[in-house]
């Protein structure tokens, strides 16, 4: 992906106030401007979206610790699922409410709103809408899958109520589906869209066509144990566009220098904090299993892989590290790639749908993975050889290498294991859950209990209760 420089937002606002000054110009606050560009409104949301995505610290984002990806040093309340001290819930509620969907709706209200002269400015305006939409649905999605029923319908129209119910999960879902095709069959490959401003795909429609495919697919098979029907039409429509190439990935690159560098960088390295090492879960599975993977992932401690072990505390010199490479300023935060692709549609074709064969392709989906990671085709083919495609029991197989594949990229780790009950993970002795029983989803904000408590009443007893321990409504088994 080509790197976008977020000076960009600058010259915009540059541009636009390049006019002649005249008398009312002078008493006009240009440090506190009233009037921003869709353009940048949207490359916000995507900032921040990307930011919440990849972000170590624990205030905004504990996911690759609830994935047994890390585990943390001396303060290992997160690990351990305290998420009320740090209002973890909250933060991540208003990252994607105020500084996502909230950015994403005003662009659209903008855009919408300019006129478009021409046939190529139509087209252009019309993909910049049908985009804003399929960002939309994903940051809807994930707000579904970490709490579960949440507002929607009503979400964001402050002109009309400041306390939105709370929607049912499954007909958010529905609707989703609608929009993402709805979008999707919109994008018009002829046509320009945001351009450089886009800081996922630099403007290239035929990639978003590729990301509202993904978005579909993933949305139809989390259906698989709820509405078979819909999961296997809408999976089956969406299969032959979906992203299969890392040149087709959506990520945000960063920047050499702060403050436009990943989080992860700017957690772990600029922070001089020594927070987290590897999980013993993951580092245990993958020695055992000779993974080629390994020094890609983690440093070594002496002549071995060695995780701290999960939830308790430990000492950072004691343990392996995450690997230097992960801990660039430029390295990427990944909505959807082409191994999560793969291996959804490995996970499609296991349960019947018309989409391939599903040992090819989860053969594919490892090999994929180790390449992807910069190991050799020998390697790969070593590594497939070794852990085969297992019919009888393909969850296991599925979601073991899903998850090991799914390594830094936490929520999507997390959410594998979620729904495939794969593979098996660690107990700390220190949970603070019964029987140490890992959680399933975030509580609700606390916020939400005092400002919005009608609603948030409602909504807890619809789920089965505001409790780590309840499951999303597609987490069956």
């Amino acid at each position: 992906m080509k790197k976008i420089n977020f000076i960009l937002l600058i010259i915009i606002a540059v541009l636009l106030g390049s006019c002649t000054k005249n008398f009312e110009d002078y008493n006009t606050d240009t440090k506190h401007p009233t009037d921003v560009p869709g353009e940048a409104l949207f490359s916000n949301a995507q900032k921040r979206l990307a930011d919440q995505i990849a972000s170590a610290n624990v205030n905004n984002n504990i996911w690759k610790l609830w994935a047994q990806y890390w585990t943390e040093t001396t303060y290992t309340d997160e690990a351990n699922y305290n998420i009320v001290n740090r209002r973890i819930p909250d933060r991540a509620f208003s990252t994607f409410y105020r500084g996502v969907l909230n950015n994403l709706l005003e662009a659209k209200s903008i855009i919408e709103n300019n006129d478009a002269i021409g046939d190529e400015a139509t087209k252009a305006k019309a993909n910049k809408l049908a985009i804003i939409e399929l960002l939309q649905v994903y940051t809807y999605q994930r707000l579904v899958d970490i709490f579960g029923n949440i507002p929607y319908s009503e979400a964001l129209k402050i002109n009309e109520t400041l306390s939105p119910k709370y929607d049912d999960a499954l007909t958010i879902y529905k609707d989703l589906i609608s929009r993402a095709s709805a979008a999707t069959d919109k994008l018009d490959e002829s046509g320009g869209s945001f351009g450089s401003a886009d800081l996922y795909y630099n403007g290239d429609v035929s990639l978003w066509k590729k990301f509202g495919n993904s978005l579909k697919l993933k949305l139809g098979l989390f259906l698989a144990d709820v509405d078979a029907g819909l999961s296997q039409s809408t999976v089956e429509a969406a299969a032959a566009g979906v992203i299969l190439d890392a040149s087709e990935n959506c990520q945000l690159t960063y920047l050499g220098e702060s403050p436009n560098t990943n989080p992860i960088y700017a957690d772990l390295v600029l922070s001089g904090r020594k927070d987290f090492v590897p999980a013993n879960t993951i580092v245990d599975m993958m020695n055992g299993l000779n993974d080629p993977r390994l020094d890609k992932y983690f440093t070594k401690i002496g002549d071995v892989y060695k995780g701290g072990v999960y939830g308790l505390g430990n000492s950072f010199s004691d343990f392996s590290h995450i690997a230097s490479s992960i801990l660039q300023p430029e390295y990427p935060s990944v909505l959807f790639d082409d191994v999560e692709m793969k291996f959804y549609l490995a996970e499609a074709a296991a349960r019947g749908y018309n989409v391939g064969d599903a040992a090819t392709l989860y053969n594919d989906a490892v090999a994929t993975s180790i390449l992807d990671w910069g190991g050799t085709q020998d390697e790969a083919d070593t590594y497939v050889a070794n852990n085969p495609y297992d019919a009888a029991n393909w969850k296991n197989s599925i979601g073991t290498q899903a998850w090991i594949a799914l390594y830094v990229r936490g929520f999507a780790g997390y959410t594998s294991w979620r729904r495939l009950d794969a593979p098996t993970l660690n107990i700390s002795p220190d949970a603070q859950t019964p029987n140490g029983v890992i959680p399933t989803r975030f509580t609700y904000p606390i916020k939400e209990q005092t400002l919005n408590k009608t609603n948030y009443t409602e909504a807890s007893s619809a789920i089965g209760g505001d409790d780590l321990l309840t499951k999303i409504f597609w987490d069956k088994f």
